[in-house]
C-alpha cells in the first residue's frame, strides 16, 4: 500500500472511530435497544448464535481472540463458554466500558485498545482461536492487513471464525421498494453520515461522517489464504435468528430472511481457516 493509501486508511479509521466511541456511550443505554441490554446479559443473558458457537465447537480451557469486540458482551460470552478471552477493539470508550461490564457480570476477560488491521505483536501466537462477528469487514479499509494480524495471533493448528453479513445483503437498502446502493465488492471508500444506530432506530444522535468498505467473497477468502491460512469452511446463510439491517422479512419459524422474487439472497457468511502446523 503506497503512503496515500494508509493516509486515506488512517483518516478513514479515525472517522469510523468516532462513530463508535459515540455507540458505545449510547448502546444497552435505550428502551428499544435490538442487540445490547446489559441488564439481562448481567443476570445471564447469552449472546452469540448458532453458526460462530457451532464452527468454534468446544471453548473450554481455550485461549479466545475477539476482533471488534465493542463494549465485550459476546467477548464475555465466551468467557461463560468456557474460554479464557481476549478482546480487541479501537475504541477507547468500548473498551473501557467493557473493562466495567466485565467486573459488573463478575468475568475475568482481558481487552485491549488497538487497531484490528495492526494487532499489536504482544497478542502474537497467544491463541487457539480468533473469532469475529458481524459488521466486521465493511469498517476495513485493508483486508490482507486484518487477515495477517488474525493469523500470526494464532497458534500453529489454531483457527479462525469469521461470521459476518453476506456481501450480497449488504448492497440492499430496502426491500419494499427495493433499493440497490452498495457495490458488491471491489474495496473502495465510501463515505456516509450517520445520524443514528442500527440498536435502536429511534435515536438520533450527532451526525458522525464514516467510511466503509464494499469487499465481495471473493475478495475476503482471497485475503485470507494470502494471509497463510488454509480454509476449512465457507458458508452462505439465507435465513438468520436475527435481524441485522432492520428490514428483513420474518417467516412464520421465526428468522429472518431476504426475499428476491421466489427465492433468497444469503443474510450472512461464515469462514473457517487454519493457519498450519
Amino acid at each position: 500500500m503506497t503512503d496515500d493509501g494508509k493516509s486515506a486508511r488512517q483518516a478513514g479509521t479515525d472517522l469510523n472511530r468516532a462513530l463508535w466511541d459515540q455507540r458505545a456511550e449510547i448502546h444497552g443505554t435505550t428502551e428499544g435497544d435490538r442487540f445490547y441490554d446489559e441488564e439481562s446479559f448481567v443476570a445471564g443473558r447469552r449472546t452469540l448464535g448458532p453458526i460462530e458457537t457451532g464452527l468454534a465447537g468446544d471453548v473450554e480451557g481455550r485461549d479466545l481472540l475477539h476482533l471488534q469486540c465493542h463494549f465485550g458482551m459476546d467477548t464475555l460470552d465466551w468467557v461463560r463458554r468456557g474460554a479464557r478471552a481476549t478482546g480487541v477493539d479501537f475504541s477507547p470508550v468500548a473498551i473501557a466500558r467493557a473493562r466495567r461490564l466485565a467486573e459488573r457480570a463478575g468475568l475475568e476477560a482481558e481487552f485491549v485498545e488497538a487497531d484490528t488491521q495492526a494487532l499489536p505483536s504482544g497478542l502474537d501466537g497467544r491463541f487457539d482461536l480468533v473469532v469475529a462477528t458481524i459488521g466486521i469487514l465493511c469498517w476495513i479499509g485493508d483486508p490482507a492487513a486484518w487477515m495477517r494480524g488474525a493469523a500470526r495471533a494464532l497458534r500453529p493448528g489454531g483457527r479462525l471464525v469469521l461470521v459476518d453479513l453476506h456481501p450480497a445483503c449488504q448492497m440492499v437498502a430496502s426491500l419494499d421498494p427495493l433499493v440497490i446502493d452498495w457495490p458488491y465488492g471491489g474495496g473502495e471508500p465510501h463515505r456516509e453520515v450517520n445520524e443514528g444506530t442500527y440498536a435502536d432506530p429511534s435515536v438520533r444522535t450527532e451526525p458522525r461522517e464514516t467510511v466503509e468498505y464494499p469487499h465481495s467473497l471473493g475478495e475476503i477468502v482471497t485475503a485470507a489464504l494470502g494471509a497463510g491460512l488454509t480454509l476449512t469452511h465457507l458458508g452462505e446463510h439465507v435465513a438468520a435468528d436475527f435481524d441485522p439491517r432492520g428490514f428483513l422479512a420474518r417467516g412464520a419459524d421465526g428468522l429472518y430472511r431476504l426475499p428476491i422474487g421466489d427465492s433468497h439472497l444469503p443474510v450472512l457468511y461464515s469462514l473457517s481457516a487454519e493457519k498450519p502446523r
